[in-house]
């Protein structure tokens, strides 16, 4: 019989242990794993690249129904408030806020019955509320925390109307002037302790219906007058304008601070003999006169 051996005899037998085989099978595994995660990886990072710029991933949300709007004015209307807006006044204000672009900035002087509503009609935009009662204003802000609501303390008199006319004529170039960021100023009609960022904003409408200003001794609303006229001057944007609401026009306070610092130049409308509506465009910034046609034209600084 023919030895199958080569001559040597020996025979050599080589084994796989399981763990050896178990190891290459989970490298395997592995390598398959990281494949399918590097493919993810870049397609996440393309999709990322090309739909960076995309109109369609920028564009703003949609404003709310037309439908929406007039319900919410229908109902906050027939409110028994004593001390409500008409639907005339409402829809006078919703009608703005309705063809502001979005997002739109809406800067509101005192809490009042619409203060919800006017949250809700700014749909998806920037709503800030001042109100002279701390107390108040912590409450209502933690009964609805999506409203920025900062409390002000108001040093003014309605009594003190004339002196602080007069006060803020004279110092019209200087601290009371129409076109500054009054996080700085010490103009006694200037609201300067509200968060630095709201000075910032670009404010497309301010309503003042606050402070109070039944009585001599009421703060008045010569300072929320004030603030606004001067908000609506200092925009940062060109060519900006912005819609400014007094209500309670009828009050001597509010009529006076009103023409004087808004103008009747720009007054729009006045719904009801109660709701005043201006629109106050943007000034440079050597401007040093409230009202253009006072003077036929605004008063600049020589040299």
């Amino acid at each position: 019989m023919k030895n199958n051996n080569n001559g040597n005899g020996n025979t050599k037998l080589i084994l796989l242990h399981p763990y050896i085989q178990k190891q290459a099978a989970t490298s395997s595994n592995r390598l398959w794993l990281l494949a399918v995660l590097s493919f993810f990886t870049i397609a996440f990072l393309l999709t990322l690249i090309y739909t960076r710029d995309d109109p369609a991933t920028l564009r703003s949300p949609p404003p709310l129904p037309t439908s929406v709007i007039n319900t919410l004015v229908h109902y906050a209307s027939r409110s028994n408030d004593t001390f409500h807006m008409s639907h005339a006044e409402l829809k006078s204000v919703s009608d703005v806020l309705r063809k502001c672009s979005h997002p739109c900035n809406l800067l509101v002087f005192g809490l009042t019955h619409e203060t919800l509503l006017w949250n809700s009609l700014n749909h998806r935009g920037r709503t800030v509320v001042v109100e002279e009662n701390r107390y108040y204003a912590a409450y209502f802000e933690e009964l609805h925390p999506d409203v920025d609501v900062f409390d002000v303390q108001y040093a003014t008199r309605a009594a003190e109307l004339g002196e602080l006319l007069a006060s803020a004529k004279e110092l019209v170039r200087q601290e009371c002037r129409p076109v500054q960021n009054l996080l700085f100023s010490e103009c006694r009609l200037g609201i300067n302790d509200l968060p630095n960022h709201v000075y910032d904003v670009d404010w497309d409408v301010i309503l003042v219906d606050g402070p109070r200003g039944e009585g001599p001794d009421a703060p008045g609303r010569m300072m929320s007058i004030f603030t606004a006229g001067v908000l609506a001057r200092s925009r940062k944007g060109g060519g900006g304008k912005t819609h400014v609401f007094v209500h309670d026009y009828y009050r001597d306070v509010e009529r006076v601070c009103g023409d004087e610092f808004l103008c009747r130049e720009n007054l729009v409308e006045v719904t009801n003999g109660m709701l005043a509506h201006f629109v106050v465009e943007r000034m440079d910034k050597d401007s040093f006169q409230f009202c253009r046609e006072r003077n036929g034209t605004a008063a600049k600084r020589s040299g």
